[in-house]
């Protein structure tokens, strides 16, 4: 966009070049990003002059100049949910620092929402799309073939958690980590479990879930409750209060109730209290992911850890690379806090 002079006219680059003595194409390739570059007491010049005129670059003739729009889109379910905004403050970290720029979309798991997103960022030309976060079990063609006509035309794509046939990014063994979890659970003396499965039409929360109980049933335990519910923090809450109804949690028998994310174990904390339930003593809780500040909590809340900002910077620097993306697995660990603390102790 061009600037202002103070008589209101704007500032147009033929303006600069006249101001420096170089012709218009000599001033574009200065101050657009060309391959060809003046000399560089010629650079100067250009330069000094559209700052005394108070001139700004064209976005789009940059990107003509450079073949580069320097912008790159990441998708994600809810920005106001720590993991995903540890996850965007990684990427930011992995772009570095030669000024390429970061544009956001939330899509509140709407998959309407992320296909219009994908489309957004084709159309303003973004050198590369990054999508976060669990996906339906169910294939979105639509979406597959936007990413593919995508990529078709040169547009790098990666995921960050969960992948998808035509793209390599940052995958979570999250059953393997759940897995972990669960035998830390059981070596600490938890026998009764309850199981916060959130919406297993979502491959990350079943994967998690199958990964726990199939650990607790290799050592002969089965879980009291398997319940389904939103995979947020009101979900965890609703769901654990219709246990507390149910009679599954109740004072004085404790139960160990896994939360397939954090968000829902914060939630389920929040409705154990109001219950007049005790933490961990009558209902201990475990998540998963260890968001910012969950070792805040009281009690502290035991997790499995994700290197969330990792994973982000991973995937950004991924996509700065050219050719085709790879598949890296990330894998979590568990981290025992005091929502958990040994049986009996």
């Amino acid at each position: 966009m061009a600037a202002t002079e103070g008589n209101g006219v704007a500032v147009r680059l033929a303006d600069v070049a006249r101001e420096a003595g170089v012709s218009p194409a000599t001033a574009s390739r200065v101050l657009n990003g060309s391959s060809r570059k003046p000399a560089e007491e010629i650079a100067d010049r250009v330069r000094v002059a559209a700052q005394r005129l108070g001139y700004f670059p064209n976005a789009q003739a940059q990107a003509l100049a450079r073949n580069t729009a320097g912008l790159v889109g990441l998708i994600v379910h809810d920005i106001a949910d720590p993991y995903f905004s540890s996850i965007a403050r990684g990427v930011q970290q992995g772009l570095g620092e030669n000024g390429v720029q970061l544009l956001l979309n939330s899509t509140g798991r709407d998959p309407q929402r992320e296909l219009a997103a994908v489309r957004a960022f084709m159309s303003h030309r973004t050198d590369a799309i990054l999508l976060a976060g669990s996906r339906s079990q169910q294939e979105d063609h639509e979406l597959m073939e936007a990413l593919r006509r995508y990529q078709d035309n040169g547009g790098r794509v990666a995921m960050i958690g969960q992948p998808l046939p035509a793209a390599g990014g940052v995958q979570l063994d999250n059953a393997g980590a759940a897995a972990a979890l669960a035998d830390e659970l059981l070596k600490l003396g938890h026998r009764r479990f309850a199981v916060l499965a959130g919406d297993q039409s979502l491959a990350t929360a079943r994967d998690r879930v199958e990964g726990f109980v199939g650990k607790l049933r290799d050592a002969g335990v089965e879980p009291v409750a398997v319940r389904e519910g939103a995979f947020t923090r009101d979900g965890g809450y609703h769901t654990a209060g219709d246990l507390v109804r149910d009679g599954l949690l109740e004072a004085g028998r404790q139960t160990c109730v896994f939360c397939a994310n954090d968000v829902m174990a914060l939630g389920t904390m929040t409705a154990v209290r109001e219950r007049g339930l005790r933490l961990p003593d009558d209902v201990a809780v475990a998540g998963f992911d260890d968001i910012p500040t969950l070792g805040d909590m009281f009690p502290s809340v035991t997790t499995v850890r994700i290197p969330l900002e990792e994973i982000g910077r991973m995937a950004g620097e991924m996509v700065m690379e050219d050719g085709d993306a790879r598949r890296l697995v990330v894998s979590g660990h568990p981290v025992l806090r005091e929502s958990t603390r040994p049986v009996g102790a």
